[in-house]
């Protein structure tokens, strides 16, 4: 059985939307899914699979905070694992997204789906999206 960690920061619940409904598709393809906040990761070797979320901060950046140091900390254990990447945003157009496909891409990390983000609360599309997302990572 196919583990995934689905690590995620949320501030107003968005992100943590997306993550639920991508440990859905996990679980309905047959994979176990833990979802994990960016304080409760000390590790990933033990997951098959890793799906990173964060909403957009600032301008148009991921949280530096919280959740980039975490991510810094498991990022050389990505090179070994499917990845995806997922995540909301309330304004622009999703700009922090495609820099941090470029910078993980660019790391060496290849992302196994296409990335999942939603302006504000996710719709039944993306909710939809989410869950196939997950069922990839399995």
């Amino acid at each position: 059985m196919s583990r995934v960690a689905i690590i995620f920061y949320s501030q107003t619940g968005n992100t943590e939307e997306l993550a639920k409904e991508i440990a859905a598709g996990v679980r309905a393809a047959g994979g176990e899914a833990d979802l994990l906040r960016p304080q409760e990761v000390k590790h990933i070797r033990d997951y098959d699979s890793v799906a990173l979320g964060c909403p957009a901060m600032g301008f148009e950046e991921i949280d530096d905070d919280i959740f980039e140091p975490m991510y810094n900390s498991i990022r050389e254990d990505l090179l070994q694992k499917k990845v995806m990447l997922f995540g909301s945003y309330g304004w622009g157009g999703g700009e922090w997204m495609r820099t941090w496909e470029k910078e993980i891409t660019g790391f060496g990390v290849k992302l196994c789906c296409s990335s999942v983000i939603c302006c504000e609360s996710p719709d039944k599309e993306t909710r939809e999206e989410a869950r196939a997302a997950g069922a990839q990572l399995v």
